[in-house]
C-alpha cells in the first residue's frame, strides 16, 4: 500500500513510518523539515499542510493518509489559541478534502484522550472539533476513517515537550526531582513503538470507522516513578512535588467531559406566526 504521513518527520510519526517499512509497503513522509531518521526506502517530501499545492501533490495516488502534522504540545498550545484552529482544524480540514477528491481508501487522524476530558485547554478543544470534521466528512462523502485517541506516550525521539524527557533532563541537569503538579498524579504511559505498531495494526478493517484510545494497560502513580528514576540516577535528594494548579493537564482522570445540555428559554410571544409569513411573502412579491 501507498501510505502518506502528514507529520512524519516527529516523534509518533517518524516511528509509524518505520513500522510500514519493515512491513514493504511504499511510505511517504510530509513534513516542514526533513526527518532525521528517514530510511533509504522511505520518500520524502517537505512542505507545510497549510499549502495546498504541497498537501496535493502528496496526498495524491495515496490508499492511506495518517494524519500527525499538529500544534501538539498543549502547553504551546495553551498560549497559541489561534494557531491550534488553524493547524489542528484547518489543517485537517485541507487534508480530508484532499483525501476525498483523490478516493483515499483510509484516513487516519491522531487525537487524545483528552478529548473526553474538561482538561487540556485550546489543544483539546481543537482536536475535539477536527474529530467533529472527520465524523462528518464520513457521512457526507464517504471517507473512511481511523480516529487514534493517544495517551501519554514516551521514547526515543522525543522532543524536550514530551512529559517523561523533561522530567529527566531536569534530573540530570539539577541532579534533582520535582515535579510541577502533586503526588496524586497518575498516568498511563506507553511506549512510542508500541503506539506505532497500534498505529498500524489500526488500517485493519475491523477498525474502520472507529475511535481507538492508544494508552498504557498499568497506571503508574508519578510518585512511584519520580522514586524509581531516582535510584537509577543515585540522586539523594528529597522528591519536590510543587502542587501547583497545572492548567490544562489532568491529574487522575482523563474522562471528565460532561454534554451541557443548556437551558431553554421559553418566551412568551404575542406573534402569530402565520401572519408574519405572509408578511414575509408580501416583502418578497413587491421586490
Amino acid at each position: 500500500m501507498k501510505i502518506v504521513i502528514l507529520g512524519g518527520s516527529g516523534f509518533l510519526g517518524s516511528h509509524v513510518a518505520d513500522e510500514f517499512s519493515k512491513r514493504g509497503h511504499k511510505v511517504t513522509i510530509f513534513d516542514k523539515i526533513k526527518s532525521q531518521w528517514i530510511k533509504p526506502t522511505q520518500r520524502m517530501r517537505v512542505g507545510n499542510i497549510l499549502n495546498l499545492k504541497d498537501l496535493e501533490k502528496v496526498i495524491k495516488g495515496a490508499d492511506a493518509v495518517y494524519h500527525f502534522a499538529a500544534l501538539a504540545d498543549l502547553n504551546q498550545a495553551l498560549k497559541q489559541p489561534i494557531n491550534s484552529v488553524t493547524i489542528n482544524i484547518l489543517g485537517t480540514v485541507m487534508a480530508l478534502n484532499l483525501c476525498c477528491k483523490y478516493n483515499v481508501k483510509r484516513f487516519v487522524h491522531a487525537s487524545t484522550i483528552y478529548v473526553n476530558s474538561i482538561e487540556g485547554g485550546f489543544y483539546r478543544a481543537s482536536k475535539r472539533a477536527a474529530e467533529d470534521y472527520v465524523e462528518e466528512y464520513n457521512k457526507m462523502y464517504g471517507l473512511n476513517f481511523t480516529i487514534l485517541r493517544f495517551g501519554s506516550l514516551y521514547g526515543p525521539r522525543s522532543d524536550n515537550t514530551n512529559g517523561v524527557k523533561r522530567i529527566l533532563i531536569a534530573a540530570i541537569k539539577n541532579g534533582r526531582l520535582s515535579y510541577a503538579g502533586s503526588k496524586k498524579t497518575l498516568r498511563r504511559y506507553i511506549h512510542v513503538t508500541d503506539a506505532a505498531k497500534a498505529c498500524v495494526q489500526s488500517l485493519k478493517n475491523k477498525y474502520k470507522n472507529k475511535h481507538i484510545i492508544i494508552t498504557g494497560k498499568k497506571e503508574i502513580k508519578i510518585k512511584e516513578l519520580l522514586h524509581k528514576v531516582s535510584r537509577i540516577l543515585d540522586i539523594s535528594k528529597k522528591i519536590s512535588f510543587k502542587n501547583k494548579s497545572y492548567p490544562g493537564h489532568y491529574e487522575t482522570n482523563p474522562y471528565t467531559f460532561r454534554f451541557k445540555k443548556g437551558e431553554i428559554f421559553r418566551y412568551k410571544t404575542k406573534v402569530n406566526i402565520y401572519r408574519e409569513i405572509l408578511k414575509i411573502i408580501n416583502e418578497i412579491k413587491k421586490k
